[in-house]
């Protein structure tokens, strides 16, 4: 992909809107603006530099606060005027301090960045994670776990302890995501199957 890829004749100043998505969650972060010199230094250096309107200039996100956004992934949108750039924030993306400029729930794609969590335990292997404890013990130990886990949430629902539920719940999902990794699959494998049986 190169910037005389895109079609940007009705954008009157000539620059590409950049949408910013975190890679691991999928939480939209910000919206940015590109010259050819911005998208060619971004595709070389492997982050985001937008073109500054109002100060005229390059502007790489992070070069102030170290809170760079490293980018995974670069799609075109299907007019060719718009690109999604897929990072990896090194933290808040927000000049306020927030995960983004939008002011979606900032628990919105927990989930992904939990199983992103479980899967650096098991890379790392960290002496005093639980998690580490459980890989230590395999894949019989991890699933007997998640059994015991099924049950308790089944036991809340039946009893109609929402609270409880919930809490139960989050006990089955993370042990499920332990699991998931045990096993070499990912929250993208199950994506995939719900899908095709959707389809």
């Amino acid at each position: 992909m190169t910037f005389d890829d895109f079609n940007l004749e009705k954008n009157a100043d000539g620059l590409l809107p950049v949408i910013i998505q975190d890679s691991i969650t999928l939480k939209v972060l910000m919206l940015g603006y590109m010259n050819r010199e911005a998208f060619e230094k971004s595709r070389s250096e492997g982050l985001v530099t937008f073109w500054s309107r109002s100060r005229q200039c390059l502007w790489t996100k992070g070069e102030t606060s170290r809170n760079y956004l490293h980018i995974k992934e670069m799609y075109k949108d299907c007019d060719s005027d718009t690109l999604l750039i897929k990072a990896i924030p090194d933290g808040p993306t927000c000049h306020r301090g927030t995960t983004a400029c939008f002011d979606t729930e900032e628990t919105e794609g927990f989930i992904r960045r939990l199983s992103a969590i479980v899967k650096s335990r098991h890379e790392e292997m960290p002496d005093s994670s639980y998690t580490t404890k459980l890989f230590i013990k395999g894949v019989k130990a991890i699933a007997k776990k998640l059994g015991e886990e099924s049950s308790e949430t089944i036991i809340e629902a039946v009893d109609g302890k929402k609270d409880r539920f919930i809490y139960e719940a989050c006990d089955l999902v993370y042990h499920l995501l332990v699991l998931l990794e045990e096993m070499g699959c990912s929250l993208e494998d199950l994506e995939k199957e719900l899908a095709l049986r959707h389809s």
